[in-house]
C-alpha cells in the first residue's frame, strides 16, 4: 500500500471555503503547486507545462503549433497549416491545465505567474480563432476571452498595488475595462458589458483603489449619454444632449 495517499491527505485536511493551495519543492528541486480538493490533491509544476510534459520537444502544444505555423508562413494560403479538430481539442485540454494553475497562483498572490499564464492562454484563443479548420473550433474558446482578460487585468493591478504603484493599478484596470468593452461590442452585445461579471469585478477593484467623489449632475448626464450611445438608444441620447446644452455653470 505504498501508493496510499491517506497519510498526506490527513496531514493537510481540506477546509471548505478557505484557500487550499500551497507550494513545495520536489525532489528534483523544481517548485510544485498543490491544490487540496475534497477528494484529493491536484499537483502542478510552477513553470513550464503544468503536468511537466514537453510535447514534441516543446514547452507546450501551443509553442509547437506556433512554430509549425511560422514555418509554413511562406507557403501559399491554400497550403498553410490548419488546426484539425483533434489538435484544437488537445489545445483546449492543455489550456485547462494552465487555467487551474493561474487560479491557484492568484490565491498565492503570484501575480507575475498569473499574468504569464493568462497571456499564454489568450494566445491559444488567438491561435484557434485564426487557424482552426472548423467554425466550431474557431469559436469554442472565444466565450472565455473576457474572463481571461479580467483575471489578467486583476493580476496586473494587484501587482502594481503590491509595488506601491496605485496610479498604475488604476490605469491597468481602465485599460482592461476598455479591452473587455471592445470584445462585447465586437460581438454586437455592447449593453451586455455593463452587467457582465468581468466589469463588476474590475469596477469594484477600481472603486476600492480610487474612491469616487460625489458626482455632479453634469458628470451623471455624461455617463448616461455614453450608455445611451452604447445601447444605440439615440432618442434618449438626443434628450440628454439637449439637457447638457441647457446647463450653464452647474457642476
Amino acid at each position: 500500500m505504498q501508493d496510499d495517499l491517506s497519510p498526506i491527505l490527513q496531514r493537510w485536511p481540506y477546509r471548505a471555503g478557505q484557500p487550499n493551495v500551497r507550494t513545495l519543492v520536489g525532489e528534483d528541486g523544481e517548485t510544485r503547486i498543490q491544490i487540496r480538493l475534497d477528494l484529493g490533491i491536484l499537483q502542478m509544476f510552477a513553470d513550464g507545462r503544468p503536468d511537466g510534459q514537453r510535447p514534441h520537444g516543446f514547452e507546450s502544444l501551443l509553442e509547437y503549433h506556433e512554430q509549425a505555423l511560422e514555418d509554413s508562413a511562406d507557403q501559399p494560403e491554400a497550403e498553410r497549416i490548419k488546426l484539425t479538430p483533434e489538435e484544437c481539442s488537445a489545445l483546449r485540454d492543455e489550456a485547462l491545465q494552465y487555467y487551474h494553475r493561474y487560479m491557484a497562483m492568484l490565491v498565492l498572490e503570484d501575480f507575475d505567474g498569473v499574468i504569464r499564464d493568462t497571456t499564454r492562454n489568450l494566445r491559444v484563443l488567438d491561435l484557434c480563432r485564426d487557424h482552426a479548420e472548423t467554425d466550431e473550433d474557431r469559436e469554442a474558446l472565444e466565450q472565455y476571452r473576457p474572463y481571461i482578460m479580467m483575471v489578467r487585468t486583476r493580476a496586473t493591478a494587484s501587482q502594481a498595488v503590491k509595488e506601491g504603484e496605485q496610479p498604475a493599478a488604476v490605469f491597468a484596470i481602465d485599460q482592461g475595462l476598455d479591452q473587455i468593452r471592445s470584445i462585447y461590442a465586437s460581438r454586437g452585445e455592447p449593453t451586455s458589458f455593463e452587467s457582465s461579471n468581468e466589469r463588476q469585478i474590475l469596477q469594484q477593484l477600481r472603486d476600492a483603489l480610487e474612491p469616487k467623489a460625489p458626482k455632479g449632475r453634469r458628470a451623471e448626464l455624461k455617463e448616461q449619454l455614453d450608455l445611451a450611445v452604447a445601447e444605440e438608444n439615440y432618442e434618449r441620447a438626443a434628450k440628454i444632449r439637449d439637457e447638457l446644452k441647457g446647463m450653464k455653470d452647474e457642476p
